[in-house]
């Protein structure tokens, strides 16, 4: 067993050495110092939100499986919010420590997905996110439909940000003033995405079934509903390499050595340490959602 002495707790490293990402050597102490030393930039983006926790005890070897609720064994001093779901009310994580990411992550979370909205207004997002997702292996066509998005959003003077999901593509984020509900912002959003797929149908596509939809970049907008979910900023993906969900300045995105799984935890913290968070300001300059009903219209 190894401790870490974290925000004035000590976590208990179990079995540090169990290889989660066997193919790089990386074990379960590795993910735990990944979160610890991610804290200081990452804390900001899951402040206030509900939290998914996708878990793999054993490693990325083994079957994995999601946690929303926090069990009964988790620590008081983490925090909670309880929020209603269909049948009832679950009570999930909020995240607002980086002892509370290492305690986590010693319990196996690989991957945190975090909540469009924050829980003292739950059903008001002050995110909008549209997940750009490729029907193959071709990130030029990623940063294509990332870079029409933001025309659209530019010319309306309406800010977007852009990370790499750490798997195949691309997420553009709009942070929005929680003056509508998820219902209203997910028209809206469907709306946009239905409009700008109509002038690039050889390149776009809202067609929910991947058989339809060819070798069309899918504009996924579903994550803008109450109790859906989008991979943390700096997050760690499941996938060989342990890529990393990393917000980036637009002229990185849409740069011809970018890819969606660019950064790792082998090569994050080197990227830190030469350049401030691009989302750093994304709360500043909150829209309502209603500006962007008629975008491109």
């Amino acid at each position: 067993m190894t401790n870490r002495e974290v925000d004035g707790r000590t976590i208990e490293i179990t079995h540090p050495d169990k290889p989660f990402f066997p193919g790089e050597g990386i074990t379960k102490v590795d993910l735990v110092d990944y979160y610890i030393g991610v804290a200081d930039v990452a804390l900001k983006h899951f402040s206030g939100r509900p939290l998914s926790m996708q878990r793999f005890p054993d490693g990325i070897g083994k079957d994995g499986f999601f946690q929303k609720n926090a069990a009964d064994y988790f620590p008081g001093w983490i925090k909670r919010a309880t929020l209603a779901k269909e049948d009832g009310s679950i009570d999930h994580v909020v995240v607002d420590s980086a002892a509370t990411l290492a305690w986590l992550a010693n319990h196996g979370m690989v991957t945190p997905h975090l909540g469009l909205s924050r829980v003292d207004r739950i059903d008001d997002p002050d995110r909008m996110i549209v997940d750009l997702d490729p029907s193959d292996g071709d990130f030029g066509k990623v940063q294509e439909a990332a870079d029409l998005l933001r025309g659209l959003f530019d010319a309306a003077s309406v800010p977007c940000f852009v990370q790499t999901t750490g798997s195949r593509g691309l997420h553009v984020v709009v942070p929005l003033d929680r003056s509508l509900d998820f219902d209203g912002v997910r028209a809206i959003v469907r709306k946009l995405c239905a409009d700008l797929a109509t002038r690039h149908d050889k390149l776009l596509t809202i067609e929910q079934r991947k058989a339809k939809r060819g070798n069309r970049l899918f504009l996924d907008t579903g994550r803008n509903a109450y109790g859906q979910t989008a991979v943390a900023p700096y997050g760690v993906r499941a996938l060989d390499g342990a890529p990393i969900a990393t917000p980036l300045d637009w002229d990185e995105a849409l740069s011809s050595g970018m890819s969606s799984q660019r950064y790792r935890i082998g090569n994050i913290f080197r990227r830190l340490a030469q350049k401030a968070d691009p989302w750093a300001s994304i709360g500043e300059n909150p829209v309502p959602a209603s500006d962007l009903e008629n975008l491109g219209a």
